[in-house]
């Protein structure tokens, strides 16, 4: 899903690190210090999953396992290529552990069908009754039986996809399985992972992703002989789908009916029990390993998964052992940046190093290795624009106070609610020019569009926008973001769009990677998300708006932690498409998977900010 030579090397990068900036590791002392093998490992109802496995030459100590469960090639086959980095991170290489790599079932040399997000079976009653935490429990049982000297204990992480596939590990868990850490693990994908948040799709990333990687694989092959990257033929994102037209297209003019989760997609417009079944957190229970989960802030897949699998364990498993780290990531950034920037972020610091040395390292030695206990705190989170580490008892944090940004006339925003009787913003949203989410021409969607500049946006008259005064003292935003909207439309259904900036002073200075921005009045995504209205009040439930009545359209945004420094203002941006991240709504309430060109209509939308229909975003604000 970012800017890349070709799709299938991007997702290999984007999902599994193989080929990340933190891991350039020579590969010649994995081959002094390793003896690689391959095994077809036998699961419980016969399927084999092709594993290969780095174990240290030297056989003085019993080694514990670090493995690693993927969908995107445990690459370079043969047991004479070695991978150039192993584990999660450089600093534990050369700890001494046995790395071990699996490509699950159904994909490139592994047997079976695969499934994405394979549904977890709750009762298993035979064999037969197969899931990837019972695939993940054999793989443990044969590595401690078959790859010597162990020590009896396994540790699992994963990013993104292999995240999701680290999850699963934990209900049913072996006995052996001490420490997982599930890393912007995939976890709901009609909520907020990927393709879907709040019930809206997002074309971009659904289209690009299984173009690729859902091309029917009839027998176990190798990268080399497996699909090729979708190649776009027009190169600006935005004119390709507007070109492609409604999303039931995607089969007519590229996919030719051939992509089973696309179809899937395309039939599942709701959240019914397709998409329930999909959802692990619900199976969270009576977790005994211990779970390092990992996400970042600016991550434009996973965000939603990393904060729910934390706050999912948290509250069934009160007594578990179960640490959150939040920073200022992108995608996987933790190991393939050294986190030092973003975009035209800078941190002051190397972010991604210090979580590998300070987290990350300790957790896996502790709990695998004995190692002494750093006695992690309970959520370790980078909070940017004051830039500094900070730990908290709990997340989000108990010593906050809730308070509202009002909107109000002539874009004002404040903590004061509106006493004027009526007062609304009115606009004309036409799916036909939809609001790009992202300034220029890019190919691909851009991983930088979580945190770029939103001055595009503010210029349309189909973006409303609410902006604070200029702060006399900072103000730290920790945790729960809910955007709380009184609107009315003269259609059936609409998108709400709602994001949190940070409006930098007219006296800004440009970053030091990039001399040539205008930083004055710089206006920094810190937070987007989107809601499909007729999901307002039920996921399994869709509701058609009522033409001109005033409606609550409420929904949470994923949590943040940033300081507005003196100076700098508060802005909220409200609108109702963000193409091509998320498809065009119609503005008719319909099946929009079935929807022809015909049904795209314009709609006059207004925001209401007076004292009985008072919208806003309400935040929970750090104490000092």
């Amino acid at each position: 899903m970012i800017r890349l030579q070709t799709f299938i090397i991007a997702f290999a990068m984007l999902f599994t690190g193989l080929a990340s900036y933190a891991q350039q590791t020579d590969s010649a002392y994995i081959r002094e210090n390793f003896t690689k093998i391959e095994r077809n490992i036998p699961m419980r109802d016969g399927v084999k999953l092709f594993t290969a496995i780095y174990i240290p030459k030297e056989k003085n100590q019993k080694y514990p396992f670090l493995l690693n469960r993927t969908p995107y090639t445990v690459s370079p086959y043969g047991e004479g290529n070695y991978k150039t980095s192993l584990g999660p991170s450089p600093g534990l290489l050369k700890e001494g552990f046995i790395f071990v790599y699996q490509d699950v079932r159904g994909k490139w040399m592994s047997e079976g069908e695969f499934v994405d997000v394979r549904p977890h079976v709750k009762n298993k009653k035979g064999k037969k009754d197969i899931d990837e935490s019972s695939d993940t429990y054999d793989t443990i049982d044969w590595l401690l039986k078959n790859v010597k000297p162990n020590n009896g204990k396994v540790g699992i992480y994963g990013i993104s996809y292999p995240g999701f596939y680290s999850t699963t590990s934990l209900p049913e868990a072996h006995p052996a399985l001490k420490a997982v850490s599930p890393q912007a693990p995939v976890t709901d994908w009609f909520i907020g992972d990927d393709f879907h948040h709040n019930g809206a799709f997002f074309l971009a990333d659904a289209f690009n992703f299984y173009s690729t990687f859902g091309v029917p694989r009839p027998k176990p092959i190798t990268p080399d002989k497996g699909p090729k990257a979708f190649q776009h033929p027009i190169k600006d994102n935005y004119r390709f789908f507007m070109d492609l037209g409604t999303v039931k297209n995607a089969n007519k003019k590229y996919f030719g009916d051939s992509i089973k989760f696309w179809n899937d997609l395309m039939a599942h417009g709701n959240y019914d029990e397709f998409w329930k079944a999909r959802n692990i957190t619900p199976h969270l229970r009576q977790v005994k390993p211990a779970v390092l989960v990992v996400g970042g802030f600016f991550d434009a897949e996973d965000t939603y998964g990393a904060l729910k699998t934390y706050k999912s364990i948290e509250e069934q498993n009160p007594a578990a052992t179960n640490n959150l780290v939040m920073g200022p990531w992108f995608h996987g950034g933790w190991v393939r940046s050294t986190g030092e920037q973003f975009g035209h972020m800078e941190f002051g610091q190397p972010t991604s190093t210090w979580y590998q040395q300070h987290v990350e390292h300790p957790f896996f030695m502790h709990h695998l290795k004995g190692a002494p206990d750093l006695k992690l705190a309970e959520a370790t989170i980078f909070v940017t624009g004051s830039n500094e580490w900070k730990s908290f008892d709990t997340w989000p944090p108990k010593d906050t106070e809730s308070k509202t940004l009002y909107f109000h006339a002539d874009g004002k925003l404040s903590f004061t609610k509106p006493t004027v009787t009526t007062s609304f913003d009115e606009y004309v949203s036409d799916p036909h020019a939809p609001v790009p989410y992202q300034a220029g021409v890019q190919p691909q969607r851009t991983r930088e569009y979580m945190i770029d500049d939103q001055r595009f946006a503010a210029r349309r008259p189909d973006v409303k926008v609410y902006q604070s005064d200029i702060l006399t003292e900072d103000i730290t935003l920790t945790g729960n973001l809910t955007a709380n909207l009184l609107v009315s439309t003269t259609g059936t259904d609409a998108d709400y769009v709602v994001k949190l900036i940070d409006v930098y002073p007219e006296d800004a200075l440009a970053p030091k990677n990039s001399p040539d921005v205008v930083m004055g009045g710089y206006q920094m995504l810190l937070r987007g998300e989107i809601m499909r209205g007729k999901f307002r009040n039920s996921f399994e439930k869709p509701e058609p708006f009522v033409p001109g009545a005033v409606t609550t359209v409420k929904y949470a945004l994923p949590d943040v932690a940033h300081t507005f420094k003196k100076g700098h203002r508060i802005m909220v941006q409200v609108q109702n498409s963000w193409f091509p991240l998320a498809d065009r709504n119609p503005q008719k309430f319909m099946d929009i998977y079935t929807a022809e060109d015909k049904d795209f209509q314009k709609a006059t939308h207004r925001i209401y900010h007076d004292a009985d229909n008072a919208s806003g975003l309400n935040v929970t604000i750090l104490k000092p």
